[in-house]
């Protein structure tokens, strides 16, 4: 069956402002749809309630379904199968969501509805009697495809319910982005910042164990005062309804009674997610304490990961899953004061451990965010409408956040620990440069004092590590004194950068202070008699490109004769190295190999020599041949450069090489009209929007960052100056194809 573009996808289940974990994550995974894929996958919400709720809800809610009536169910389904746009219905599974017995109206439902189904599974039971064993087989079976949010539910499924494996598809709960060094700056926002905090959060219930939390805080506070415990949360509605704060009561019963007044705060209210995360982020320490052996996941439990928080945690099946490699301490048991006592005096006197755990938590949990989840619910929605071939992402907005922090009164930094700038990684010419050139293009569009200011640190920079007899150094240190690397390395490439960001200054004099020409052409006009020293085939192609953009300010006849002399270099090098099946410059292919080709392709526009623009399209055609495989972008890999006579290296892919695949794409489709680069183009961008082997964003959604590397099971989510500056270059160019 094939569906018309413009499709939806209807989610069911409990929904905002309804207070229930299943509600949250509903709307989360909405919201997670709607960022990455925009109004290529709309969403709609049945919501499902209770015959005594009334709920105002927001305009994804198409429809209510009143769990109660059984009625209600078919004709809801009736209702669904006359749209011809709702091309799949995603139910969201807990037995206490519908009623019947083990909630199996459902069923009436299911067999109503003629659309393909997906259920999510929150809930799976080991060892079921046989009225739930045939319920849920029953649900599994008229359902196209299962989800669930552990590998251990899945096993339960196969092993208790005789549900095969190939019809379920493990996809875990999502979690929120948020930056790692907020937890101070958020500390002292909440006047905590003398305190060691620890935090346990959901809707308040029996089940999850605080008391136990609290018969284990009197002797640590004996040893340490500074701990304070934040329980964060209303009790459970379904919990008032039938029993008031009973639960609540007993709990501030036993703060008195174990005189623990200073150390626990009750924040006794449905947080808005903006605030639960900031009371998350600046948690030292995460309590699960649930004493139910049941619980397959938990959103509380993945919400704390994401937040940088070393979690304890009783041994639900989704913390055994996921406190793994060092990312938290699983105890043993349920409900049992000693052993929370003992992991949290060890978590609060080992500090370094503590943090090692903080950190890895974070870092596991970013394949898990809401964006990456989303991804993968698109990826299901698509095989199960038959419209693989139509995978699109929303562009995300271009933000200046990270480059910004990373920029000090001296210049860019070079490198990130995770999104906190490392002042130890000093500076770079090649940073610097590649920020100036994006503050210049993104000044053009975006005309704005504030990037004025940063493109004139860059600039700033450049001319500070320029010596006297115009060659440029590379590396500084935080200090702003140049450091022995300089000496250690190669520095053509820099040099060659200095021209190319230098020259596209002096393009840009129309859209740019008359100081900041005069001050770039007083670097260019020394550098450019060091032009000769620059002998490499990248660094070549940089000063290449440096020299077009100055020539398309100043038509000098110096100049012209620079650039073909360049390219003719180029062209020896192309015809030593080049073969029947290897059309290329070099014997090898390493980084940023797309500037070559791009380089002659700016020398043909300059000369008009044809035998240029010959060499520039077959060499970069061979090139793209690389680098496009099956719908995907794969550029070569830093683990192993790509040699003439040896089999390629894949995975340890990185933004500069994507990046400056778009950037010789967008001039190759300008100067040929021929559309097969754009639409290649638009496939090497979405590379960080998800489209790549892990199915995972290589964009910080938070900051505007770009993470360091794809690798080939996981993301290097450090966020340095070269990557974020690559990925800000490649998302500004797509504004001009954000329309087509």
């Amino acid at each position: 069956m094939k569906f018309e573009k413009g499709i939806k996808m209807l989610i069911v289940s409990s929904y905002p402002p309804r207070e229930c974990g299943l509600a949250t994550f509903s709307n989360d995974i909405a919201n997670a749809v709607r960022i990455v894929f925009g109004d290529t996958l709309p969403v709609e919400v049945c919501a499902l309630q209770n015959s005594e709720q009334q709920f105002e809800y927001n305009d994804e809610v198409t429809y209510i379904l009143p769990v109660d009536s059984l009625e209600h169910y078919r004709m809801i389904a009736e209702k669904i199968n006359e749209r011809n746009d709702i091309a799949l219905v995603c139910i969201q599974h807990e037995f206490g969501l519908f009623r019947g017995e083990y909630g199996d109206y459902i069923l009436s439902f299911i067999l109503a509805l003629n659309k393909p189904i997906v259920t999510v599974f929150h809930t799976v039971l080991p060892n079921p009697d046989e009225k739930r064993k045939k319920i849920v087989y029953a649900i599994a079976d008229l359902s196209d495809r299962i989800v669930v949010l552990t590998k251990n539910s899945q096993a339960i499924l196969t092993n208790d319910y005789n549900v095969h494996k190939t019809k379920t598809i493990v996809i875990p709960h999502g979690n929120h982005s948020v930056l790692w060094e907020q937890k101070d700056k958020l500390k002292e926002k909440y006047d905590f910042s003398d305190k060691l905090v620890m935090s346990t959060f959901g809707l308040i219930s029996k089940n999850k164990g605080i008391e136990t939390v609290l018969r284990a805080l009197p002797e640590i506070v004996k040893k340490h005062s500074e701990v304070i415990y934040l329980v964060i949360g209303k009790t459970h509605p379904e919990i008032i309804h039938h029993e008031g704060e009973k639960y609540r009561d007993s709990l501030i019963d036993i703060v008195k009674e174990l005189h623990l007044e200073n150390n626990v705060i009750f924040v006794n209210e449905y947080l808005q997610l903006p605030q639960l995360l900031e009371y998350l982020t600046l948690s030292d320490i995460y309590l699960f304490s649930s004493k139910d052996p049941n619980q397959a996941v938990s959103g509380t439990f993945a919400y704390a990961m994401s937040c940088g928080c070393a979690v304890i945690s009783t041994p639900i099946p989704h913390a055994v899953e996921a406190l793994v490699d060092g990312n938290g301490l699983l105890l043993k048991n349920f409900d049992n004061p000693a052993e929370f006592e003992k992991a949290i005096l060890y978590l609060i006197e080992n500090k370094e451990d503590r943090i090692t755990m903080e950190k890895n938590a974070f870092s596991l949990s970013h394949a898990t965010n809401w964006e990456n989840i989303a991804i993968q619910y698109r990826l299901l929605f698509d095989q199960l409408t038959n419209r693989e071939d139509d995978l699109r992402f929303n562009f995300p907005p271009i933000k200046l956040d990270h480059i910004k922090k990373l920029t000090t009164d001296f210049g860019i930094l070079q490198f990130s620990k995770f999104s906190q700038p490392d002042p130890e990684s000093g500076y770079t010419l090649d940073d610097n440069a590649r920020a100036l050139i994006n503050m210049v293009l993104y000044n053009k569009a975006f005309p704005n004092i504030n990037t004025l200011k940063l493109a004139n640190t860059y600039l700033n920079f450049i001319e500070g590590i320029q010596q006297n007899n115009g060659w440029f150094d590379n590396y500084k240190g935080f200090d702003n004194q140049l450091t022995k690397q300089n000496e250690e390395v190669n520095l053509e490439d820099a040099n060659g950068r200095a021209l190319w960001s230098l020259g596209t200054v002096i393009a840009h004099r129309e859209s740019l202070p008359a100081e900041m020409i005069l001050r770039a052409e007083k670097c260019w006009d020394k550098a450019i008699k060091r032009i000769d020293d620059i002998k490499s085939p990248r660094a070549i192609a940089y000063a290449l490109k440096g020299l077009y953009h100055y020539y398309s300010a100043y038509k000098e006849e110096g100049i012209r004769q620079n650039i073909e002399k360049f390219a003719d270099e180029l062209l020896h090098h192309y015809h030593i190295n080049s073969a029947e099946n290897w059309c290329w410059y070099e014997d090898y292919m390493t980084y940023a190999n797309n500037v070559l080709p791009e380089a002659m392709m700016y020398s043909y526009l300059v000369t008009k020599n044809p035998k240029y623009k010959k060499i520039a399209v077959i060499t970069f055609d061979f090139l793209l041949s690389h680098y496009f495989m099956k719908g995907q972008l794969k550029v070569i890999s830093n683990r192993g450069w790509f040699k003439k006579e040896n089999e390629r290296v894949f995975y340890g892919e990185q933004p500069i090489e994507v990046a400056t695949t778009i950037i010789a794409l967008d001039l190759f489709y300008e100067v040929t009209k021929n559309k097969k680069y754009k639409d290649q183009l638009k496939l090497a961008f979405i590379w960080f929007l998800g489209n790549n082997h892990l199915k995972q964003i290589m964009y910080n959604p938070e900051n505007g960052a770009s993470y360091d590397g794809l690798e080939d099971k996981h993301i290097n989510i450090n966020q340095g100056a070269e990557s974020t500056l690559c990925y800000f270059k490649a998302r500004l160019i797509m504004e001009k194809y954000s329309e087509n």
